[in-house]
């Protein structure tokens, strides 16, 4: 496969369609010709259509990350029968010219091409396509030979069309519409180029060499020069210039760590600081994390503070709920005091770098009745009838300790600045990730242009959506910037419930946009299917999350200690950490610590887990054995696992042998990374057994 000229090595982005070869032929600075719309010129005669990906005729960019390759395709056609030539063009932001790939004809009037994303930004990419009348004299040309026809009018024809491609060879434009650039098609010696082409012309017109130059006319050689000097004659632009939003790697693979700093001490009783944290690093870091997520760490408000387990009644001492941001000591870019200060906050973001995690913080924009703003910015809050402000509501649920913002204000662009000042402060301070909550309740006129402004100034910035909200909402969400979004699969817990479900994320317009970040759990959320406490489900749920999507994250302690006591009747914990400080055996570890370590380092070792969308499902005999292959170049795996948490379950597997160069007769190996065993199978059909109380999952390298 030839690579383009700005190539580096980089993983491929499945994308839906076919997976084309990257060959880019030149970097040139094109803008539309004059007779680019139908309404300027009755010469233009091909259509392009149904561009894959664009997302709502070009509003919105798709995503990818630093080193993906991006396969677009479209419907090229025209009248008549002949033969096109299709270009598609793409250039980075702070690029003037556009690099050119040559489309190929896939069917059916489908034409594709490739190109690597090398670097953070936004790339736009677009199409432009001609009638290629070289490559149609050509074709004419092998038929009347095949037919036996002399074709000395043709020749001199062709002829025509090599002086045109020498007068390009030699650096001479083609005469275009306003605006194109004066500069070579293509960065090769044209000299010698043009000395070839003068000479073929000139073959062509000599009739005592007539033999030789119908060879030269059906010959590669023909076809080469004049796909390197194009005659362009009358292209249609494609009507949108589509936008890549490239982030870098961390955006497609992350593995997230949630726990409260106030949680941390090793001591019962006492309140943790970022010191109790740094403490933690080794273990956390050991475990395979890479993001380590604290809920807010502002100072907290006391009025109305809830107590345990949400009590309207808050007892002397009782820490109240983080999210109830703001105190004399300030608001959202200030820090509890009992955590330590910001240069003790900027020093574990400096000791989780050394470990190579990041930290990230939570943004939640509300506040609590004592909060600064609420006493200097109250024309940012909605009032009640009787002048007081509202408190947050979520019927039947109630707030009182915390002030929702009232984006319908008034003052609405002082209140966004100052939104992005804060997120600009916690930048000073080395954080680059952002869990922003409840992004759903707040416009998404504001995050397109909050993300859009954050990242101006600090590209690396990333945001993920804590949105657990209606799917098109989700969705919009993500258009509009976020780099990754909580999911459904807290809920999601059949076989059929998860193939179902991925295969929305994963195959459909969805997967050009939305990346998801799987939790088995929230800090929010103790769903019904662990609240049982038993451990299979717990192993199920986890090594679903960590194989299914390439970002997923856990309740910290909480999880991995599998604590499981519900609130009576609800999907929430007993004791909650959101209302108390809670005390962690942090030297304690279990068969879920050891298999969350383990799973951990496959995925850093294996590439086929860093990305979600490379997904194919398997056919099972068994309703409760899902499967499913994960592939990138030669790292292939099939990952089996037991959705039925209480007992043991056997069945075929259908391996996708053609997908892999396998033959129906062959034999392979497959290698369990989880236990180190060897297995040998042959063919398209496999057995597995598996028996949750032992271990209710494969994950399988199939080595050919």
């Amino acid at each position: 496969m030839n690579s383009p000229k700005k190539s580096s090595k980089a993983s491929a982005l499945r994308t839906p369609g076919t997976e084309l070869a990257v060959t880019a032929i030149s970097v040139v600075d094109h803008t539309p010709p004059a007779s680019d719309h139908p309404a300027r010129s009755g010469q233009v005669r091909v259509a392009i259509e149904h561009v894959t990906p664009e997302l709502d005729g070009g509003r919105f960019p798709i995503k990818a990350t630093v080193g993906d390759v991006i396969a677009i395709e479209a419907d090229v056609f025209a009248d008549g029968h002949d033969h096109l030539a299709a270009l598609l063009l793409y250039r980075h932001s702070d690029e003037s010219d556009w690099t050119e790939m040559a489309m190929t004809l896939l069917n059916n009037d489908r034409w594709g091409a490739s190109f690597i994303v090398e670097k953070q930004g936004r790339y736009v990419y677009t199409i432009e396509a001609w009638v290629d009348h070289p490559a149609s004299w050509q074709h004419e040309v092998h038929l009347k030979v095949a037919d036996g026809q002399r074709i000395t009018s043709e020749l001199l024809a062709g002829a025509q069309f090599l002086d045109g491609m020498f007068k390009r060879a030699g650096g001479q434009e083609i005469k275009a519409g306003k605006g194109r650039k004066k500069t070579p098609v293509a960065p090769v010696d044209e000299s010698a180029d043009a000395a070839a082409l003068r000479e073929m012309a000139a073959l062509f017109r000599d009739e005592s060499r007539y033999d030789e130059a119908v060879s030269v006319a059906e010959s590669d050689q023909f076809t080469f020069y004049a796909s390197r000097y194009p005659e362009r004659q009358f292209p249609t632009r494609y009507v949108h210039e589509l936008g890549i939003e490239v982030d870098r790697t961390r955006a497609a693979f992350s593995t997230w760590y949630c726990l409260f700093p106030r949680s941390a001490s090793q001591q019962e009783g006492v309140h943790g600081s970022f010191k109790d944290v740094e403490a933690l690093l080794p273990r956390i870091s050991g475990m395979g994390f890479n993001v380590l997520y604290m809920p807010p760490i502002h100072p907290i408000g006391t009025a109305y503070r809830k107590g345990k387990n949400n009590s309207v009644v808050c007892q002397p001492g009782e820490p109240g709920v983080p999210y109830g941001i703001g105190s004399p000591e300030g608001g959202h870019d200030a820090i509890h005091s009992e955590l330590g200060t910001v240069d003790d906050f900027k020093h574990l973001i400096a000791i989780a770098a050394n470990y190579g995690m990041e930290v990230a913080m939570d943004l939640a924009i509300q506040c609590s009745p004592d909060h600064p703003w609420a006493k200097d910015h109250p024309e940012w809050f909605k009032k009640r009838p009787d002048g007081t402000i509202q408190y947050a509501e979520n019927p039947p649920k109630k707030y009182q300790d915390i002030y929702p913002i009232y984006f319908e204000t008034d003052d609405w662009q002082n209140l966004w600045d100052e939104l992005k000042r804060v997120l600009l402060v916690w930048a000073s301070w080395g954080i680059r990730i952002i869990r922003v909550d409840n992004p759903h309740t707040k416009p998404f006129g504001f995050w397109e242009w909050i993300i859009a402004e954050v990242k101006r100034e600090f590209p690396d910035m990333l945001f993920l959506a804590e949105a657990f909200t209606k799917p098109k909402v989700m969705q919009e969400l993500a258009k509009r910037g976020f780099s990754q979004s909580y999911t459904y699969y807290t809920w999601r817990n059949t076989k059929a419930e998860l193939e179902e479900y991925m295969t929305e994320l994963t195959q459909d317009e969805i997967s050009y946009f939305f990346r998801p970040n799987f939790w088995p759990t929230t800090h929010d959320i103790n769903p019904n299917i662990l609240q049982p406490g038993h451990e299979p489900q717990f192993l199920i749920r986890y090594f679903l999350a960590a194989t299914l999507s390439s970002n997923y994250g856990i309740y910290g302690p909480s999880f991995e200690l599998m604590e499981y006591v519900p609130f009576p009747n609800k999907e929430e914990y007993l004791n909650s950490e959101k209302y108390e400080i809670r005390h962690w055996d942090w030297n304690k570890t279990n068969k879920l610590t050891y298999l969350i370590t383990l799973v951990n380092r496959i995925r850093n070792e294996n590439v086929a887990l860093q990305k979600t969308n490379n997904l194919t499902f398997c056919t099972v005999s068994d309703d409760a054995i899902m499967a499913y292959l994960k592939t990138s170049g030669e790292n292939r795996l099939l990952i089996v696992v037991n959705t039925e948490a209480y007992g043991r379950r056997a069945g075929m597997v259908q391996v996708p042998i053609w997908e892999l160069g396998i033959e129906p007769d062959q034999t392979y190996s497959v290698h369990d990374l989880l236990t180190e065993a060897y297995y040998t199978w042959k063919g398209e059909w496999n057995y597995v057994e598996l028996d949750p109380y032992v271990l209710p999952m494969h994950l399988l390298r199939i080595e050919v």
